[in-house]
């Protein structure tokens, strides 16, 4: 394999699967929070956040990590305000107290912080402005959850730059993944470039996957699941995927490592993979590969959908899962892109109407798909060409999947917003 393309795919997998605590969209709210009050360099009178269609629609119904159960923008402003650590990054709120909580709550009460819905923005689109006696600080974070790409101070530009820096300052280029040579790297990366990420990602989520097991979060899908469904390799996968989301969307304080800027997503790519391994007993070197897979496919997909849209994330990482639970199997390249077509057909296109208990329940089912899509692609069964959006290239298959949920879903995401935030009179338009 070339070289730069090797180094590249080192560089995507370093970017991308890093250690989160809570959803990913609060956070961030908590992130910019957090960074415009250490711009300010006091605590502020008043904080207004300027937020795009799909923060607010994935932080409304979301329980903000480390904030005693608080939902919503205003909590994990203020929370970010009051005991964020900006330079933890997406792990911002990991040095909250008792006090900082009990401060947040007393601060929302007096309504410290207001919200506004701005259109005609990125899907990730987050400004947050802090002010204190006529003086004020502006952070704005664009296109990845902790992308910065605009600080300002009382007028003065203090940082600008373009929206795509982050990712090109990391030298991951997402555009030059491929199926085929997806597949090329797995085989033939050296274990010491992925080892560190990989098992970070194999420890972190694997403990989250056992807490929501373990405990009552959110709508205990994962436990519900163990308990009428057996314990089957492929009850298993679904529901530890779920269970990892059961506990994340219902506040739990344990980091993960995401994928596409998502835990979700992060928990769905790795989980059904490492439960499999642990089934068939392979090595460890092969379950990291096998995840590599996993990852880098999902992570393929989310290129061309972006990181957030009206299409449900849960699909293409069970769909990177399904890739790398059937590359695991010995599978073929022709039969891995079977996988990867079958899951796309059946359940490519479930909708996001928010971060919340219910994607633990969407995870399920897309793995479950995931699943049935290895067990045809092993036999060399798949949906055909001009079937719906199948097309005749894996490569088309996945472009135009991208497509649909990029531009396609555009006007669906609108008016889930609407429905979401009352716009609408539901009753009046049907």
């Amino acid at each position: 394999m070339d070289k730069n393309l090797y180094d590249n795919y080192v560089n995507i997998l370093t970017h991308e699967l890093v250690p989160a605590l809570g959803c990913t969209e609060p956070i961030a709210i908590a992130f910019a929070s957090a960074k415009a009050v250490q711009v300010l360099g006091e605590f502020p009178e008043r904080i207004e956040m300027d937020c795009s269609g799909n923060i607010i629609k994935n932080v409304k119904g979301v329980t903000v990590p480390n904030s005693g159960g608080m939902k919503g923008i205003d909590a994990a402003a203020i929370l970010g305000a009051v005991g964020g650590d900006s330079d933890r990054e997406l792990e911002v709120l990991e040095g909250i107290t008792p006090e900082h909580i009990e401060r947040t709550r007393e601060l929302a009460a007096k309504k410290i912080c207001t919200c506004n819905l701005v259109d005609g923005v990125e899907n990730l689109f987050i400004t947050a402005r802090v002010i204190k006696a006529g003086h004020f600080a502006e952070v704005t974070i664009v296109s990845h959850h902790t992308n910065v790409i605009k600080i300002v101070k009382d007028g003065e530009i203090i940082l600008e730059r373009p929206v795509e820096a982050e990712s090109e300052e990391a030298g991951a280029d997402k555009s030059k993944l491929t199926v085929k040579d997806i597949l090329d790297f797995a085989n033939q990366v050296r274990m010491e470039d992925i080892d560190e990420i990989i098992t970070r990602q194999v420890e972190l989520n694997s403990a989250i996957a056992q807490e929501g097991l373990d405990n009552n979060y959110g709508a205990q899908i994962g436990k519900t699941l163990m308990h009428v469904w057996g314990k089957s390799a492929t009850t298993r996968a679904c529901a530890r995927a779920a269970a990892g989301s059961d506990a994340r969307m219902g506040g739990c304080s344990l980091p993960v490592v995401i994928n596409s800027g998502s835990g979700n997503q992060g928990m769905t790519v790795s989980l059904p993979v490492i439960v499999y391994a642990e089934e068939w007993e392979v090595s460890r070197e092969k379950m990291y590969r096998a995840l590599v897979v996993s990852n880098l496919i999902a992570i393929h997909q989310k290129h061309y959908i972006g990181s957030l849209s009206a299409y449900c994330g849960a699909v293409s990482a069970a769909c990177g899962a399904g890739a790398g639970i059937t590359y695991m199997y010995g599978g073929s390249y022709e039969q891995v892109s079977l996988t990867i077509i079958n899951t796309l057909g059946n359940v490519g296109g479930i909708v996001c109407d928010g971060a919340k208990p219910s994607c633990a329940a969407k995870i399920a089912s897309s793995v479950d798909a995931a699943l049935m899509a290895f067990h045809l692609s092993i036999q060399n069964r798949s949906f055909l060409p001009g079937e719906g959006i199948i097309k005749g290239d894996i490569e088309e298959t996945i472009k135009s999947m991208g497509y649909i949920g990029r531009v396609g879903m555009r006007s669906t995401d609108t008016e889930i917003l609407n429905v979401m935030i009352d716009r609408i009179n539901v009753n009046q338009e049907c």
